[in-house]
């Protein structure tokens, strides 16, 4: 669904090729206690990082864990997002809050449930 995806710009009105390319723990990379999804648009690295702490919440929520695969489809629907709505203006990175990863979460799993 959202690990290789086009979008139109909300601005520019182009279309925007995005595909998933890597995942990182950032707590190795850049000491900080997320995981860094790395998304090419149109050939530009952009990465999303998303907290650990969301894995802890949905796990004490539901007691179902965020797997890899699962968390690339969060951060791609965040990206597909933000691009579609003006958010996304060319930063290398975004970082999304507990709430932010679970709603955009939520979100995935009813339309793969759909």
């Amino acid at each position: 669904m959202y690990s290789d995806f086009k979008v139109e710009d909300r601005w520019t009105g182009q279309e925007i090729h995005c595909m998933y390319q890597a995942i990182i723990m950032a707590i190795a990379t850049r000491h900080a206690d997320a995981v860094d999804i790395k998304f090419l648009a149109n050939g530009r690295p952009v990465w999303i990082a998303l907290p650990h702490a969301a894995w802890a919440e949905y796990k004490r929520r539901t007691g179902r864990v965020i797997t890899d695969p699962l968390a690339i489809q969060i951060a791609g629907h965040f990206l597909k997002t933000a691009i579609e709505s003006g958010l996304e203006s060319g930063r290398e990175m975004y970082m999304l809050t507990v709430a932010e990863t679970l709603e955009h979460l939520d979100v995935v799993m009813r339309e793969k449930a759909a």
